[in-house]
């Protein structure tokens, strides 16, 4: 093990780098993003109203968290693997729960009052932070490990 890891140490530095920034998108979040429920759900948000916002900005503000957070996920997954076909594959996975986490997203602070507080939370959840990479990563890494195990 610790010979694979001296092996890539390249590979370890990298993805080191692109954790740090996933990290960085997150320590700087309220200066480079809008999104009134930060604060919503940093209170004792089953009490209170949803928050005003701005509809077009929030979209907006929670795409290009997304996407950045994609981007960066996408070349840990390509950096750990260097497979392209698997890249585009979790890019298209990507786009898929954007559009569902999104749609869902605007729908309930739309049509729905405090009693989805939880579930508009989660969702949220899911746009804002790089959760699919730590579902993916392993995924993948069990399908590679299974797919060498078979063909040996």
């Amino acid at each position: 093990m610790l010979k694979n890891l001296l092996k890539n140490k390249l590979k370890v530095c990298v993805v080191m780098l692109l954790v740090l920034l996933l990290a960085l998108v997150r320590i700087y979040e309220h200066a480079l993003f809008y999104d009134p429920f930060a604060y919503y759900f940093e209170g004792d948000y089953l009490n209170l109203t949803f928050p005003e916002y701005k509809g077009i900005k929030l979209f907006f503000s929670l795409s290009s968290r997304y996407f950045l957070n994609t981007f960066i996920s996408l070349a840990i997954i390509y950096v750990l693997f260097k497979d392209v076909a698997l890249t585009k594959f979790s890019g298209i996975l990507y786009v898929i729960f954007y559009v569902i986490l999104i749609t869902g997203f605007f729908a309930l602070i739309t049509f729905s009052g405090n009693e989805n507080n939880f579930i508009i939370f989660y969702v949220r959840r899911f746009l804002i932070q790089p959760l699919f990479v730590l579902l993916f990563v392993p995924a993948f890494y069990y399908q590679s490990r299974m797919s060498k195990n078979n063909v040996s």
